[in-house]
């Protein structure tokens, strides 16, 4: 009640137009203007007329101000409606004229949005569209010249406190398109109609808005839409062409993937292209924003997850022509409604965790208030309510959404009180009421709503929040959750870099500089070393050896090698010797020196015996079986249930490799399959602590926490599997079914939405690269025939075309063996393409091959069986081989 009444303060806003530049009016050396400023239907004022030079700027310096409250000009006002700027001309006056003209130039809108965003004060460089056929309009045709204003918003102390901020959200609502429309509807037709969408949307806990979509324009097929294009504020005609664009917002193409709501699938494709490009359709590209306070997001968020289905109604609605009384010939009292439809939308994606978007593509039904009732628990039509006060559905006044419908609100909130008192009666009496109230409902068929299901008409709407109505973790707490269950293995220690590697490194130098040495010895004389020669004569080898000296000096190679040796002496005197400073006594530096010079020739010839020498030049003992070949004899072992040879070929591939996540995670499969849980969780845990990415180990991880009933960590591991790898179809479905038997149902939705999509998006990949292989390899042998063809006799045609199978075994035995092994893995986590897969194969064969299935997963083996069975599952093999496991482990199929 406290943030209620903070509500309901004063703020004063203040809008100053600073100055317009590049103006033109009618005369060519000046403009006579001045700037009138609108907001929700009121004039603020208007500005000083000033008569400025073409080409200076007009600096108007006006300021003008409305106040902000719960009585006139709302948050919500401002949330949805901008600031008007009209910049008016005063044409020069003619003779006998009393009264000066006034023409308009051209409008521009300012948004407020920024100060329902905590900003206090912000400027803006507006663009002034021109008025078509005004002396702007021409100057911008002809010269490129755009017209602007600047002009500052401020208001003395934020709209909303931090707290009221945090708790509130700016939802929009898109109406796009309506597709495949009913084909009698026709633009030229008389007297003119427009068509209107509306819904309504909570704005606090006791109150509703109702958003009116009154600027349907009706267009004939043949194209498609333009992608992207610019929304539109909800202000009708008012506006100069092209200033009723809301500025920073468009309407994309989007994947058809994520679309929500109906014709999503892949047969309503075709259908929905046709629609798009060929049908009939109704444009609006209107955005709609409104605000909701603390009490009207937990309203929002109580009847989407109460109902999920949200009724948008649509109709055409026929403009009567005035009387000579300035009377409708219907009377003011009612609007006619023809073609009354509703879409019913499901906005409990809004509900998943992190969600603040979603893009609809929804199927208009006829109205009725029976079906009303049934799908959406309410018990009034908000068009009809509307069609009793005319002026709300005009489409040439701004203020119809707010002032016009006080009173139908009034009236909505009684209607809904009246719903709930009715409610809180015994059965017995709600009962009877319900059925008087449905009994007298829809006389007669509604023929024109009818066409809308007859065409399979469709509308596309997005709905979007600033805030997620379902809050999400962060990847950075999850990551920081699972590094508190599993900390990750610290760093290895660091191996001695003193002065053990700097003596390593001259002895590296050494041997570099023997073999340079030893090739130029070889470059001159030839080969240093022959097996079973005689040794040379002392005086020839004298010789070589000056020789050699001689071009090593004459090359340069000589002081090459020196100064490659400097830095590793440096590093022996600095670490090993432990000497940074000058010497100050003479005798000191010759004893380090003698010490120094020792100890270099010492390590020296260790360095050139280690070279030089054959013995010490013994191969690397290689480990005679590979981590892929232990893995491999271990998986014969279990099959053979001697889990203890099993036991110690992992044993041995982990002591050759012991910081690979995979090892422990193929370890901790094995220690599940012999039903020792803790082993194995210690296991998926060491597998976490060098890797905390490893997706099968952060499964395995969630699903030993949720068998030991540590729910909230099961959960952290699922959800963390999740954000490391949104694609992985398993983690979807395994946080699916977490969800479900938590029975949070809204986040077991979003996770098998999730996978299903990742799943089609897999299948339709490996489909296009079947199709492309099997494209290329038909190529290859078509053009093998045509070769063998051309060279082969026409006698021999029978015996080479008997040979096709056998030419397409050995293409396929041609195919690289990187390409497979690249595959492998794949492989192993999908089923057979034969196989009709679904999400919950995917967890089957995942389950399985960590033996969690043989362990107790009750749940989950039953709720895969039964999905296998629902889709069809027709390989006979497969389905042996699930009902032989199930009769060993004696679960997994419903009916034991």
């Amino acid at each position: 009640m406290e943030n209620h009444k903070e509500f309901g303060r004063v703020v004063l806003v203040q809008i100053s137009v600073l100055s317009g530049n590049q103006l033109r009016g009618s005369r060519t050396d000046s403009c006579l203007s001045f700037v009138r400023v609108e907001f929700n239907g009121c004039v603020l004022g208007d500005s000083q007329k000033l008569d400025v030079p073409v080409d200076k700027d007009v600096v108007y310096n006006f300021t003008c101000s409305f106040e902000c409250s719960e009585v006139a000009h709302t948050l919500d006002d401002v949330a949805h409606k901008p600031v008007i700027l009209t910049v008016f001309e005063i044409l020069p006056k003619e003779k006998k004229q009393k009264e000066e003209k006034t023409t308009v130039l051209g409008q521009a809108v300012v948004d407020l949005l920024p100060l329902l965003r905590g900003q206090c004060s912000f400027s803006s460089t507006v663009l002034l569209h021109a008025v078509p056929g005004s002396p702007a309009d021409v100057a911008v045709h002809e010269d490129g010249v755009k017209s602007t204003l600047n002009v500052t918003v401020h208001v003395p102390e934020p709209l909303l406190s931090d707290a009221q901020r945090s708790d509130s959200n700016v939802l929009m609502v898109t109406v796009e398109t309506a597709y495949s429309v009913p084909d009698i509807w026709n633009p030229a037709s008389t007297p003119p109609s427009h068509y209107i969408a509306a819904l309504q949307m909570p704005v606090s806990a006791t109150k509703e808005q109702v958003l009116l979509f009154s600027n349907g324009v009706l267009k004939m097929g043949g194209e498609k839409e333009p992608v992207p294009r610019p929304k539109k504020w909800p202000l009708g005609s008012l506006l100069a062409p092209g200033a009723e664009v809301i500025q920073g917002l468009y309407i994309d193409a989007e994947p058809t993937d994520t679309d929500h709501g109906d014709l999503t699938d892949i047969e309503d494709k075709d259908f929905r292209a046709d629609a798009e490009c060929n049908q009939k359709r109704v444009s609006w590209d209107t955005a709609h924003r409104c605000f909701i306070d603390a009490g009207g997001v937990a309203c929002l968020s109580r009847r989407i997850a109460e109902c999920r289905l949200w009724p948008v109604e649509i109709m055409k609605a026929i403009q009567t022509a005035p009387t000579k009384g300035g009377k409708t010939r219907q009377g003011e009292d009612e609007v006619q409604i023809s073609f009354h439809g509703v879409v019913y939308m499901d906005l409990v994606p809004l509900l998943y965790p992190g969600v603040q978007r979603i893009h609809g593509v929804y199927r208009i039904y006829p109205f009725y208030e029976s079906d009303l009732l049934n799908k959406t628990q309410r018990t009034y039509s908000v068009l009809k309510e509307l069609s009793r006060t005319p002026a709300a559905l005009s489409r040439n006044r701004a203020n119809s959404s707010v002032n016009s419908l006080k009173a139908f609100q009034s009236k909505t909130m009684e209607n809904q009180r009246g719903n709930n008192d009715v409610s809180k009666k015994p059965d017995s009496q709600g009962k009877c009421a319900q059925t008087d109230s449905v009994s007298g409902l829809e006389p007669q068929v509604n023929t024109e709503g009818q066409m809308y299901a007859d065409s399979r008409s469709y509308i596309i709407i997005e709905i979007a929040v600033e805030k997620p109505l379902a809050p999400k973790r962060p990847p950075e707490e999850l990551a920081k959750r699972v590094m508190e269950l599993v900390p990750p293995r610290p760093p290895l220690p660091r191996r001695p870099a003193g002065a053990e590697r700097a003596v390593q490194e001259y002895q590296s130098q050494i041997a570099s500089v023997a073999a340079q040495v030893l090739d130029q010895y070889q470059q001159l004389f030839g080969a240093a070393f022959l097996p079973g020669g005689k040794p040379l004569d002392p005086v020839l080898l004298e010789q070589r050896k000056n020789q050699l000296l001689g071009e090593l000096n004459y090359s340069g190679k000589y002081f090459a090698f020196k100064e490659q040796m400097k830095y590793s002496v440096v590093r022996i005197v600095r670490e090993k010797m432990l000497r940074t400073e000058a010497f100050s006594d003479p005798e000191q530096l010759q004893a380090f020196l003698s010490q120094l010079y020792v100890f270099l020739v010492d390590e020296m010839h260790a360095a050139l015996n280690k070279t030089l020498s054959v013995d010490s030049q013994d191969a690397h003992q290689e480990p005679v079986l590979s981590c892929a070949q232990l893995k491999h004899f271990a998986r014969e072992a279990e099959l053979n249930t001697d889990y203890q040879l099993a036991a110690q070929y992992y044993q041995e591939c982990l002591i050759q490799e012991r910081s690979k996540p995979s090892h422990w995670c193929d370890y901790g499969a094995f220690h599940m399959l012999t039903a020792d849980h803790l082993k194995a969780e210690e296991c998926f845990q060491q597998a976490l602590s060098i890797q905390q990415t490893h997706i099968p180990s952060l499964l395995m991880c969630g699903v030993l926490s949720e068998m030991n009933g540590r729910y909230e960590d099961a959960e952290t591991f699922f959800e963390r599997a999740t954000c490391v790898e949104p694609n992985n179809v398993v983690a979807w479905a395994l946080f699916g079914i977490f969800c479900q038997t938590q029975e949070k149902c809204i986040e077991a939705e979003m996770a098998f939405r999730e996978a299903n999509k990742q799943l089609n998006a897999v299948l339709l990949n490996e489909s296009a690269s079947r199709a492309e292989i099997t494209s290329e390899t038909q190529s290859g042998q078509k053009k093998d025939q045509k070769d063998e063809s051309s060279e082969t006799p026409a006698g021999n045609t029978e015996e080479t075309g008997g040979n096709t199978d056998e030419a397409d075994a050995v293409h396929e035995e041609d195919q690289p063996q990187n390409d497979q092994e690249s595959k492998q893995e794949v492989q192993q986590q999908i089923p057979p393409t034969s196989v009709q897969t679904t999400i919950y194969m995917e967890t089957v064969w995942f389950l399985l091959q960590n033996y969690a299935l043989q362990t107790g997963r009750k749940l989950e083996a039953e709720q895969s069986y039964k999905y296998a069975l629902k889709m069809n599952l027709q390989e006979e093999s497969l389905l042996e081989e699930i009902h032989e496991l199930q009769s060993r482990v004696g679960f997994g199929n419903p009916s034991f």
